[in-house]
Formats: structure tokens, C-alpha cells, sequence
């Protein structure tokens, strides 16, 4: 698990490096140059406050491991993180991107959200014990890192020219994509309920196996629902 963790914050250095390298490369036309390198350091702002506040986030939990604060020290820190965290995504709607950008913001954003909905889903683990929270939330990580890595391709690719938008074509933002990717992240999560929960023949071995399943579905589907475009 350590090194899941330490690999998903070599991930996050990576590609806000990557973004800062992008940032420094020059538009063609001035007025342009001047709001994409505007945009581009906002955006790198917003992806260094992500880093820093999940290496915190996991930091205070080895932390409690460790003895140094109590669980409910820690809990109350947590508290703390999802508001903090909150806000920090709710910066991406601030963002003024260049059209050919507008993507890549999006798909950025959703990388937050669903990281946020893992911090959630950690939580409720450390306070309950329920393993299907801490499946959901690993499970969740990973499509997170996953949106992330989409970003930033968007963005590179609109940075370098691979992707060129000119009038009268507007850009458009891959809806379709989108909506796609959010139905099988729901639909991985739905899985995992299914592993979790269901034996070999597909039923339950407890009457508590039959409610947490309906529970963990339910979950699969309201991220669904609150994702979708």
C-alpha cells in the first residue's frame, strides 16, 4: 500500500512538472501568449495545492499509525481536509482557459472530484472499519490518476498543436468521452461491489453481504449521477 502511495505522488510531481514546463512556452500572438501564460500559471497553482494537500492527507495518517496523534486528532483533521480540498476544486470553475483548453480543465477537474470522493470513501474506513469503503476508495485513486494523465495529454496537445481549433469551428469539449469514461468507472465500482460482497455462484452468504452490496451499488450509482455531465 506504501508503495501504491508513493508511486501516485511521483505521478502528481511528474505531471506538475510537466505543466510547469508548458507553462513557459510561448504563444505565437501576443494577446493570446499573455492570457494562456496567465492561465496555464493558475492552473499550475491549482494542481501544486492538490499535491500538497493529499501528501498531507496521507502524512497525518501514518501520523496516527505511528502513535503521534489520536483518531480523533486525525479525524478532526480530516474534517478539516474535505472542506479545504472543496474549495481548492472549486478554483477549476474560476479558470478562464483558452478554448483548446477547456478539456483538459474539465477532465482535470473530474481527477479532483473523484480523488476528493476517495478521500471520502478512506474516511469512512478509518472511522467504521467497512473494507468496501477502502476498496472504493483504492479503486477510486487509480481513476483519478487515470483522469489526471487524460489531462494532461489534453493539455499538452492543445499546447504543441496537435490539436488546432480554428474558425469557424469552435471547440467543443468530448462530452461523448466523457460521459463514456464515467459510466465504466461506475460500472468498475459496481464490480468490485460484486466481488466484494457476492460468493462464487453469485449470491450472498449473509443477509448483512445482500445489504452492504445494495449499499456499495447505490454508491457506484450516485457517483455516477453526480459525475455526469
Amino acid at each position: 500500500m506504501k508503495k501504491k502511495k508513493i508511486q501516485n505522488i511521483i505521478i502528481v510531481i511528474i505531471v506538475i512538472s510537466i505543466i510547469g514546463v508548458i507553462v513557459t512556452y510561448n504563444y505565437s500572438i501576443d494577446q493570446t501568449k499573455q492570457k494562456g501564460l496567465q492561465f496555464g500559471v493558475e492552473l499550475e497553482q491549482i494542481q501544486e495545492d492538490v499535491n500538497k494537500i493529499q501528501t498531507k492527507f496521507y502524512s497525518e495518517k501514518t501520523s496516527w499509525e505511528e502513535g503521534d496523534i489520536s483518531k480523533e486528532e486525525l479525524l478532526k483533521f480530516y474534517e478539516k481536509h474535505l472542506k479545504e480540498f472543496r474549495e481548492i476544486i472549486s478554483r477549476y470553475d474560476e479558470l478562464v482557459p483558452p478554448e483548446i483548453f477547456e478539456s483538459s480543465v474539465e477532465l482535470l477537474k473530474i481527477s479532483s472530484e473523484t480523488q476528493l470522493e476517495s478521500d471520502s470513501q478512506f474516511i469512512e474506513w478509518i472511522k467504521t472499519g467497512d473494507e468496501s469503503a477502502k476498496t472504493r476508495s483504492d479503486t477510486q485513486i487509480q481513476e483519478s490518476l487515470e483522469y489526471e494523465m487524460l489531462g494532461l495529454v489534453e493539455f499538452y496537445s492543445a499546447k504543441t498543436g496537435v490539436k488546432n481549433y480554428d474558425e469557424p469551428e469552435k471547440f467543443e469539449s468530448p462530452q461523448r468521452d466523457l460521459i463514456q469514461k464515467i459510466i465504466q468507472v461506475s460500472e468498475n465500482m459496481k464490480s468490485q461491489c460484486d466481488k466484494e460482497f457476492k460468493n462464487e455462484l453469485g449470491e450472498f452468504d449473509l443477509d448483512k453481504m445482500e445489504v452492504d452490496w445494495f449499499n456499495c451499488i447505490n454508491e457506484a450509482q450516485k457517483w455516477k449521477i453526480e459525475h455526469l455531465p
